[in-house]
């Protein structure tokens, strides 16, 4: 792909003054480390059945890095190898259309179950500057929902690979939920029961083209998820960072490995204990690069705040329950800035 065109522009992609971001909003690329990443995790250890060892590892891996980096990456977890292919295949072949055969899933309007986003970040005086990428945005289910409003020659490849690759990222999330609840020392079942019956699934195809330069840009400001879970699927160019005490870490591409992250209820439910941190995606002058989130978190009508297990003296309440609908409002309110969504929920200390 030579050049790209957003779906909502009226010419081919290019490094105009409406991308390029102040300079202290900029990701200062040369100060962004690699060293020291995010856990790569081994699930192919734990056996659900067993509690020996190399279980109790994986879940004390699993949850040190829920405590100290908010991010994980697994590996051998089940998910066959050519489900993924087909899902990134899918996904390019979308972004591979022409704009005009894309334009009409462009929208703002955020109720829309199916749409076409061009992110943007507003700085100083009220201006917004559009973020380096294109995302596509849909519910898990029903997925006839999605297909119809696809092109004809995309929409079978897309059924086949998004149906596949749902139910297996729903399995993956059940066992990774079990896995977190035991390391909070909860009930296996404890945190899918709690997100409960109705789920709000989401994915969102993130396509970031190649950039003049890099340096100006941001394919994706910096947030955290407001979800409960996040699985990203990656294709192999390096484009995701993650905050760490005030530094930001550039998360490596693993073959058939799956980012994790946990989001913003998991920190509310743990009482802080587990961390929802901010990350972000840059761009880079050479490759296209492509993305898969599948977000699970509970539904509008579901109440969230600290398990009372996981309250006590040494960890007192940090959070007031809520609907999470009160907290989608909130999110919505926040449009364009970095967003402070479940610091609105805190009490005061």
């Amino acid at each position: 792909m030579n050049s790209f065109q957003l779906a909502n522009e009226s010419s081919p992609l290019s490094l105009t003054p409406n991308f390029i971001l102040p300079e202290h909003k900029r990701p200062n690329l040369s100060q962004v480390t690699s060293l020291d990443s995010i856990p790569i995790i081994d699930l192919s250890y734990y056996d659900h059945n067993n509690n020996n060892p190399s279980s109790l590892e994986v879940v004390h891996k699993i949850s040190k890095a829920c405590e100290e980096f908010g991010f994980f990456q697994i590996v051998n977890h089940g998910v066959p190898e050519q489900v993924c292919n087909k899902m990134m295949k899918a996904i390019t072949s979308l972004f591979e259309l022409p704009p005009d055969e894309r334009e009409h899933l462009s929208s703002t309007d955020y109720t829309k179950n199916v749409r076409l986003i061009s992110y943007y970040l507003k700085v100083e005086g009220g201006e917004k500057v559009k973020m380096w990428s294109e995302c596509f945005s849909h519910s898990w289910y029903p997925i006839d929902d999605i297909i119809h409003l696809l092109p004809e020659k995309i929409g079978t490849q897309y059924r086949e690979a998004f149906t596949e690759y749902a139910k297996e990222i729903g399995s993956l999330v059940k066992r990774l939920l079990s896995l977190i609840s035991i390391g909070l020392g909860l009930e296996e079942d404890f945190l899918f029961k709690k997100v409960g019956e109705q789920p709000r699934q989401r994915a969102q195809a993130n396509f970031y083209p190649p950039c003049p330069d890099p340096e100006l840009t941001m394919g994706l400001q910096e947030h955290t998820d407001l979800n409960a879970l996040t699985v990203l699927l990656q294709s192999q160019v390096s484009g995701l960072q993650v905050n760490k005490d005030g530094k930001w870490i550039s998360v490596p591409c693993i073959p058939n490995a799956f980012v994790i992250n946990l989001a913003d209820q998991i920190e509310v439910l743990s009482n802080g204990r587990y961390k929802s941190v901010l990350h972000r995606a840059v761009t880079n002058n050479v490759h296209a690069r492509v993305s898969m989130a599948m977000f699970y978190g509970p539904n509008p009508n579901t109440t969230i705040g600290p398990i009372q297990e996981l309250i006590d003296e040494e960890h007192p309440l940090k959070y007031r329950n809520y609907h999470f609908s009160e907290f989608l409002e909130e999110f919505f309110k926040q449009e364009g800035k970095r967003r402070l969504v479940k610091e609105a929920f805190e009490l005061p200390r």
